[in-house]
């Protein structure tokens, strides 16, 4: 099933759709259909946003792409077949009129092999897998606004790193003793990590360190200095291309075709009246 609600947000093209300011008094409407206040209220449940009148604004704007799409499927005499999802929920008819919709007026093609393995060879990273890291550590913590802190954690640091530099067996006692980390119950041990598993600044410091003995200097997070040792370093594997091509063809596709249904609404949005928020294409 198709679900349309607002297609303005993640379309990808470089033509949007842009609510000015909403007040509340103003009555919103589509070619002469208004769009009543509670309507919008109970839409806006469906859009989180920082400020109450952002998330006013884009509760108004799904529901006038709405009432976009649900007028240009009666001027088409559009009948409804409501379908159900594999877990038994059925569409409204007016789900299924908009869905029907999209799929008779928005055509998008299939990417062909030769485009999917361009954005193959130009986003190689993207079809990595993960390296895996045996990490342990002893953090010294203080606060990224305390200078003072700061300077005593890296001094604190830089003294075990010598001491186990000399004495490699002492890591763990050094955890133990010293480290504010929860981890020190097991000698500073953080199992097997890798990425997205740690604050972005631990991670970026994993892959350029030396593996087997202690980091020569700390590495510096938002929670404090750590003292690291990387105990073992698996590389990631690069997913061929033959296994990645479905995954790719589809994503290129679904891009494909929420640009093609954006530039469907922002033809029907340029030939409406519309009252109450204004949209703009550029």
């Amino acid at each position: 099933m198709v679900a349309i609600r607002d297609t303005t947000e993640s379309s990808g093209t470089s033509c949007s759709l842009k609510p000015t300011k909403l007040p509340r008094g103003e009555v919103v409407s589509v070619d002469g259909v208004a769009i009543p206040h509670h309507a919008i209220a109970r839409e806006v449940q469906n859009h989180p946003a920082a400020k109450p009148v952002d998330a006013w604004k884009a509760a108004a704007r799904a529901l006038v792409v709405r009432e976009l799409l649900l007028q240009e499927a009666r001027r088409r005499a559009i009948q409804p077949v409501v379908m159900s999802d594999e877990d038994g929920r059925r569409e409204t008819a007016d789900e299924a009129v908009i869905r029907q919709l999209v799929e008779q007026e928005v055509t998008t093609p299939e990417p062909d092999e030769a485009t999917c393995s361009r954005y193959y060879e130009q986003n190689r990273q993207r079809f990595r897998s993960s390296d895996l890291y045996a990490v342990r550590h002893i953090l010294f913590a203080a606060p990224p606004t305390d200078e003072a802190a700061r300077t005593s954690a890296r001094l604190r640091a830089e003294a075990v790193i010598a001491d186990v530099a000399a004495s490699p067996g002492s890591f763990a006692a050094y955890a133990e003793t010293q480290s504010a980390c929860p981890s020190r119950a097991m000698g500073g041990n953080l199992g097997q990590i890798s990425r997205g598993q740690t604050v972005p600044e631990f991670e970026a410091a994993l892959s350029s360190a030396p593996v087997g003995t202690v980091c020569p200097t700390p590495i510096e997070t938002r929670y404090g200095l750590h003292v690291v040792l990387v105990e073992q370093r698996i590389e990631g594997q690069q997913l061929p291309f033959s296994v990645a091509h479905a995954r790719i063809a589809e994503w290129l596709a679904e891009k494909a075709r929420h640009t093609a249904i954006h530039q469907y609404i922002t033809m029907l949005a340029d030939r409406a009246t519309i009252t109450g928020i204004e949209f703009t294409s550029h």
